[in-house]
């Protein structure tokens, strides 16, 4: 039967020696994007400005491993010089994830460099260590972007190894004329009718080291369930390589990546003392640009690193704190997969099992290689459990991580009143309140029956802001506030838990801070302030919530600063500084980890990218077709590694 465009090639066979894996490039899509979607330009979606970037793909240089200080982590939200002049060429970018990026930025295929010429993000005259200026590079770290046809990583690898590449319904590809060229040496180059003389004939390019590292099979322990270089000579060069552009990089984004890859490629060698300290900084700069996907993964290849030097309860902490509901799913399944692994060298099979299980059902059994590898760490788990058994019970995702499990409030129904009970029922705080709010970072709001105002207590019951002060309605705290109101209506104001205005008063509606953004109602119209009161959304809006589209509602902005706005019944979209993403023009709006759902007057549903720009043209019946459609213009990857 031929295969579905899109779907998953079968992942490779496992060998006595366990599963190969194409390193950071588990590809899974042979053909071009569907063509179901607005204009080819629509169709290169996700990969600079989802995945990992939410605007550029940049190109790269490089940072020195020899005790030279690296240039300080720029502040969230600023303009990194080498991204401001990215916006020249107009076809999409190689990933040393294995496939081609769509950005207004670059071109180029992984592992066959074509001497396209370069949109400029570098200085006059500079040149990436280790690779030609004509060559293109692009952000290695997305974890899920759009397959462009051959020439991707696992492309690259299996022309290596001499395996026929197969289109998506599994007819042999040719590899081109162009490709046979490559691979030809400069005396055979220089022996047909038409050739020009030998001496005329050009070098090929050194190919860039994170495509190399792209390229790398993996080979999985099946014992240790930890990766194998099956050249560690040659994963020492491409480690070079890497160092070599870093010399010269100073944006965080880049230098978040390319200190992450490095991390990678000394853990598989067993420098982990190097893996640990490229990992730590990696996570340094990815905080500092702010964006939420590449902290999310610089955090799991930091959990690797200690994963690997035995630093389990820092490593299980990171994988949790990682793994978010607003990342994508293919993304989410790697983390659980690599979660799993690290419970299973402690022993905890059972919880072990269960990131296994979870990492499958998010993947929907359709995910070959994933399903292969989880295949081998299934067996691994089997024979271990067979002589040690399964080990402790699962966690708690508090106890993961390492966060106290707050008294819960309970009801008294003799005295009707509440009080707090702590993780084992026992009462730690008594029944004396008419009133009892959840405690939210060690804090909760309370009433007692003689008052008709709040105060707030800490987790042993004592006072921290009396009923005294005069608060007739609150909102629990959220990163370091809480909105309050001294007559219960209006004039919102900001408080910290010592009672200090943070915000002064003037809001007639105010929700819970959010990744450091509060929704706010002023004259009738809905906008957001920062941690600082300061407006950074205008008041203008007649709504703002962020619908997801797994179901859930978010009462601000996401993680990636997004929010959902409307505007005269017509909604759109707006980030964490006010600017507009989506024009409100759509009935309705939701935010996917990749994209933007949207519905016509009519009640079809396509997607816009996350620059605004359509990407699947509004055809549908419904919002899960469009998401699968998004699923198979989606290519997979293992970024983690």
């Amino acid at each position: 039967m031929a295969a579905a465009p899109g779907l998953p090639r079968p992942g490779p066979e496992r060998s006595p020696n366990g599963v190969a894996s194409p390193g950071t490039a588990d590809v899974s899509q042979d053909g071009a994007a569907p063509q179901t979607t607005a204009d080819e330009t629509a169709r290169e979606i996700i990969a600079g400005d989802t995945a990992e970037e939410p605007t550029t793909i940049e190109r790269t240089a490089g940072a020195d491993r020899t005790g030279s200080t690296p240039p300080a982590p720029r502040q969230a939200g600023t303009t990194d010089g080498a991204e401001q002049s990215d916006t020249t060429a107009a076809q999409p970018a190689p990933t040393a994830d294995g496939i081609a990026a769509a950005d207004s930025t670059s071109a180029g295929h992984v592992g066959t460099p074509t001497g396209t010429e370069g949109s400029g993000t570098e200085p006059a005259g500079q040149q990436h260590a280790g690779s030609p200026a004509d060559t293109q590079h692009s952000d290695t770290d997305h974890s899920d972007t759009v397959g462009d046809g051959p020439g991707r990583a696992d492309d690259h690898q299996h022309a290596q190894q001499g395996q026929a590449q197969t289109n998506t319904d599994g007819v042999p590809e040719p590899t081109g004329a162009d490709d046979a060229q490559d691979r030809r040496t400069p005396e055979e180059a220089g022996t047909g009718d038409d050739a020009e003389p030998a001496a005329d004939a050009e070098p090929p390019p050194p190919v860039d080291p994170e495509a190399a590292l792209a390229a790398v099979g993996w080979e999985l322990d099946p014992r240790t369930l930890r990766e194998q270089a099956p050249d560690p000579a040659q994963l020492r060069v491409i480690r070079d390589g890497l160092t070599g552009k870093l010399d010269t990089t100073l944006d965080n984004r880049s230098r978040a990546r390319l200190l992450g890859l490095r991390a990678v490629a000394s853990r598989i060698l067993g420098d982990l003392d190097d893996a640990l300290g490229d990992a730590r900084l990696a996570v340094t700069y990815a905080e500092a640009t702010g964006e939420f996907r590449r902290t999310a993964l610089a955090r799991a290849r930091l959990a690797e690193a200690l994963r690997w030097r035995g630093d389990h309860a820092e490593a299980d902490r990171l994988f949790a704190e990682a793994n978010s509901p607003e990342l994508p799913d293919r993304l989410r399944a790697l983390l659980h997969e690599h979660a799993g692994r690290c419970c299973y060298d402690q022993g905890r099979l059972t919880e072990a099992c269960l990131h296994f299980e979870r990492a499958l059902d998010l993947r929907h059994g359709e995910d070959a290689q994933l399903n292969a590898r989880v295949e081998v760490a299934l067996d691994a788990v089997a024979e271990r459990a067979a002589v040690d058994g399964f080990g402790p019970p699962p966690r708690r995702p508090e106890e993961v991580l390492g966060a106290p499990r707050l008294p819960v409030a309970t009801f008294d129904e003799e005295q009707q009143l509440w009080g707090y009970a702590d993780a084992d029922g026992e009462m730690v705080i008594a029944h004396r309140y008419a009133e009892a709010q959840p405690f939210h970072e060690g804090l909760a709001w309370v009433r007692r029956p003689e008052a008709s105002r709040w105060a707030l207590i800490d987790t042993s019951g004592a006072a921290l802001i009396e009923a005294n002060n005069g608060y007739r309605s609150v909102v629990p705290f959220s990163e370091g506030l809480s909105w309050v109101s001294m007559d219960g209506k209006g004039r919102w104001m900001a408080v910290d838990r010592m009672n200090i205005v943070k915000i002064p008063p003037g809001y007639e509606e105010a929700r819970p801070f959010r990744n450091g953004l509060a929704a706010v109602r002023q004259n009738g119209g809905w906008g957001a302030v920062d941690l600082t009161g300061e407006v950074v959304v205008p008041t203008r809006y007649h709504r703002l919530g962020t619908p997801l589209a797994d179901g859930r509602e978010v009462d601000g902005f996401t993680a990636d600063g997004l929010a959902v706005v409307e505007l005269a019944g017509r909604r759109g979209v707006v980030d964490r500084a006010g600017r507009v993403v989506v024009t409100p023009a759509y009935p309705t709006v939701v935010v996917h980890p990749v994209a933007f759902l949207v519905a016509t007057e009519s009640g079809r549903w396509g997607a816009l990218d996350r620059r605004g720009e359509p990407l699947i043209d509004p055809v549908h019946p419904g919002r899960a077709a469009v998401v699968a459609e998004i699923d198979r213009l989606l290519a997979d990857a293992s970024p983690v590694l």
